[in-house]
Order: C-alpha cells, then structure tokens, then sequence
C-alpha cells in the first residue's frame, strides 16, 4: 500500500477546501480587479466630460486599463487640452501608469514627448525629451510625494507659421519633488548640464550649468485647487539655490515674501565660491558690464575663496551688505 493511499480521507478533504477557498479569492479578486477597471474607464470619461464645453477640449485618446492580474496599467495614447476662450493649449504623446498589486498607492508612469504649448503672452513651446518618469506616494486628502525625472530635456519655440524653430534649451537630467510639510509644501529639485543657447538670451554667452535647490511654499496646502493668478501674499523660505559651473558657484537661502501691494521682503545670504570664476562667467554674458563686474568681485576675492554677503530688500528697496542696489518694482 502506497502512502498516498495511507492518507486519511481528512487530509483530502482540507487539500479540497483549501483549493476551494482559494479559488474563490482569486474569483473575488479579479471581480475586484475587473469592477476597478470599468470604474477607471467610466470616471475618466466622467472627467472629461466633465472638461468638456464652453470652449473648453480635454482628451485621453484611446484609454486603455491593462495588467491583469498582478499590475493595474492605464495609458492614453495621447493627451490633449485646449481652452479657446483663454486661448490656451497643451498636448503629449502616451502615457503609461502602472501600479504593482503588491504595492498599489505607489504608481510610475512614463509620459513620452514632446509636450507642445500655447498659452497667451508667450511664444508657443515645444518641450522633448528622452524619457519623463512620475513617482507618485498616493494618500488622502493629498499624495505624500510626487517626483519627476527626466533625461536629455530640451526645448525650442514651435511657430505656427512658416518660420524657423529657435532653440532655448537642453538639460542632460532634470528631476523635481513635491510633498506636504504640514501645511506647507516642500520642493527639491536639480538639474545637470543645462546649456541655454545663446539666440535665446540676445546672443549672450553663458557656459553648462548644474543646479539644485530646496523651497517650502509657505501655506501651500490650502492654495492647492484655488486657481492663484497672483503671488501677492505668498511666502517662500529657501533652504538652499545653488548654481555652478566648474569652480565658480553661487548660492542662496533665507526667506522671501510679497506683501498684499506686491512689495517684496527678503532676508537672503548670498555665497561665492571662486569669485574670479563667477566673474568670468557674468563678465562673458553681460559683456557691457565686464568692467563693473571684475572690479565688483575683484573686491569680494579679497574676502576669500568663499565669500558671502546679506542680500535684504524691505519693501522691494534692495541692498547688497551695505551697498544700495535700488528698488524692485511690485509684483502681479
């Protein structure tokens, strides 16, 4: 006698149960997973719909919802909005979201170029690049973190006309972070090997630049869904701007407000590091000023390698240390 023939019948009996139960987890889960999936489809629709009318044109074309059963994908081929009574439109390629069932709050997606723009006032854009990824940490009321990255960025002007592109930009990486501190909301973000083309900036000349920064926007959970068309009242602390290029570096922090009347107050610190350098590169892009500005920083090389100075403005009246810089115009 064998010993599967040994085996009490008891043993067969939990061996079926137990395929049985989990048989209907998995039939509860897909019913779950697929009942998702038509919601997604239905409340998509519902929103632009939604968008849609009184001038206003929002699209996800092609919607599709896919990967069952272990992720849970939707994508678009396409996104467009476009509002003529603001005269303002935007658009992209696909779009992809994919969330793991493991870890389902925690959805990527990958948005493919170019994002093309036409806002009123501005020259209409043409933004590219090589790859754009979201991170996204979902909770409620609002998501604990959204970070976005992207490699090989670059922009140029997209004419309507006949007329040539200009090219503005290029950026070998570019990455930024937002997430509520509070009541506020806190920003990290970098960039690497930034070149802006000089036809862009009046022919001027400024080498690759590198770049990271951290901000708080003061107060910022609560401006978040008030369509806000101006910075007066916003306050901003600045832990940490950096801008460098080679030896030469230049940084800034401290706090930064706008009044009711658009008057700006600030108490920020400026440091150097290889002042001589950071001349070179002010002296070559504002070559009218060259003179000025070697002297300028000749001055604060004596002070060090790695100089810093207060940089104040009180009511939009600016000064550097003790040097009066004038007065800053009010601010929409």
């Amino acid at each position: 006698m064998t010993s599967s023939d040994e085996r009490p019948p008891n043993f067969r009996r939990r061996l079926f149960w137990l395929a049985a139960f989990i048989a209907v987890l998995f039939a509860i889960y897909s019913g779950g997973w697929f009942y998702l999936a038509d919601r997604v489809r239905s409340e998509a629709d519902k929103a632009v719909a939604a968008l849609n009318g009184n001038g206003i044109e929002a699209g996800c074309s092609n919607l599709t919802v896919s990967g069952y059963p272990f992720s849970f994908a939707v994508s678009c081929d396409t996104l467009a909005y476009e509002d003529d009574t603001r005269n303002v439109a935007a658009s992209t390629g696909s779009f992809n979201a994919v969330a793991q069932i493991t870890r389902p709050l925690s959805p990527v997606a990958d948005l493919r170029g170019p994002l093309r723009t036409s806002i009123p006032g501005m020259t209409p854009l043409w933004i590219d690049w090589d790859r754009l990824r979201a991170d996204v940490k979902l909770s409620w009321p609002l998501p604990r973190r959204i970070a976005l990255k992207a490699e090989g960025l670059s922009g140029q002007t997209d004419p309507a006309d006949d007329t040539d592109p200009v090219s503005l930009f290029s950026a070998g990486t570019a990455a930024g972070q937002l997430q509520p501190d509070g009541q506020d909301i806190a920003y990290t973000g970098s960039f690497g090997d930034l070149e802006i083309d000089a036809n862009a900036i009046g022919g001027r000349v400024l080498p690759a630049l590198d770049g990271s920064g951290e901000a708080t926007l003061k107060n910022g959970v609560a401006l978040i869904g008030k369509q806000v068309k101006s910075l007066r009242g916003q306050a901003v602390d600045i832990a940490r701007l950096d801008l460098s290029s080679g030896t030469a570096r230049v940084a800034v922090s401290g706090p930064l407000s706008v009044d009711a009347e658009g008057l700006i107050d600030a108490d920020l610190t400026i440091r150097l590091k290889d002042p001589r350098a950071v001349a070179a590169i002010l002296g070559a892009a504002i070559p009218e000023r060259k003179s000025e500005i070697e002297q300028g920083f000749a001055g604060l090389a004596m002070l060090g390698n790695e100089p810093s100075l207060p940089l104040r403005i009180v009511k939009g009246k600016a000064s550097l240390g003790f040097i009066p810089l004038g007065k800053i115009k009010p601010v929409d």
